[in-house]
């Protein structure tokens, strides 16, 4: 008796054929391990920098990297949160991801710039401040609110600049600034796709539906208004030609510097608090 024959199941369609996700491919781009980290920024862009370390209260935060610097001969304080590159380094940088001695650093030095009068460059790069018990138990969260409402008074232009991940409190711990500009293949948003997927869907394996779903791409940010500009990009990200990609940088730096030179301090102060304070409102007529 000939045996049946047993007909191959379907295969599911491979990834290629699947339709594009235009938010997760540049969640992919924001994490490519040769993207520029803020330490090329700092080195491309900057002279003379000199590094300042430590909180004045607990320790050194080598997650975030500061100090004075030279742009364009013009002097600046410029911060940036570091990942690190090899496996070494990135031990050592809390993989960009700062604790509470880290933002207290950063305001320190931002601090210290508006002492002296000098502009404020921020480069966020992190996937969101360490959730760690030794960073709660030293107030994480209380770090970063402080930096809120401090920087939110600093009578000094700031900028800042998402470089690749902007995550949540972490990010925007350095991050309120009176301009706010975005790389085309960053991302900037309250959680990351995988923790939003992992709570909504109870996947984190829906990472790129999430990253869809949170509209946390520079485009959409630009129309929500919740960033000033964005930087474009070299095809293909990046990492592709840093040169270029500090070469634009650059442009918009200077653009911003010199747009926000004139400006008094109480105007600098005033347009940034109402900045931030008209994010997230929404006003509707009422019915009649």
């Amino acid at each position: 008796m000939a045996e049946d024959k047993i007909e191959p199941a379907d295969t599911p369609p491979s990834p290629a054929s699947e339709a594009p996700n235009p938010s997760w491919q540049r969640v992919q781009l924001a994490r490519h391990p040769k993207r520029p980290h803020s330490r090329d920024y700092i080195d491309g862009l900057t002279t003379g920098f000199s590094e300042l370390h430590g909180d004045r209260f607990f320790g050194d935060d080598k997650s975030i990297i500061g100090g004075f610097a030279f742009f364009e001969g013009k002097p600046v304080m410029i911060i940036g949160q570091e990942k690190g590159r090899d496996t070494k380094e990135k031990l050592m940088r809390n993989f960009g991801m700062p604790k509470p001695e880290g933002y207290r650093k950063a305001l320190r030095l931002m601090q210290l710039a508006a002492k002296f009068n000098r502009p404020i460059i921020t480069l966020v790069d992190t996937a969101g401040a360490y959730p760690g018990i030794d960073a709660e138990e030293r107030g994480q969260a209380e770090a970063i609110a402080y930096n809120l409402r401090e920087m939110s008074r600093l009578p000094t232009p700031i900028i800042t600049i998402i470089i690749s991940e902007g995550g949540s409190g972490g990010a925007l711990g350095v991050a309120v600034a009176n301009r706010v500009y975005m790389l085309e293949n960053a991302w900037y948003s309250v959680i990351s796709p995988e923790s939003c997927a992992a709570i909504i869907y109870r996947d984190s394996g829906k990472a790129p539906e999430a990253a869809a779903a949170l509209r946390m791409t520079a485009s959409d940010l630009l129309e929500m208004k919740l960033i000033d500009g964005i930087i474009a990009e070299p095809e293909g990200g990046a990492h592709i030609d840093p040169e270029a990609t500090l070469a634009t940088v650059r442009e918009q730096l200077r653009s911003a510097l010199a747009e926000l030179s004139g400006t008094s301090a109480q105007q600098l102060i005033d347009e940034r608090y109402d900045k931030f304070r008209a994010m997230g409102n929404f006003f509707s007529e009422a019915a009649l």
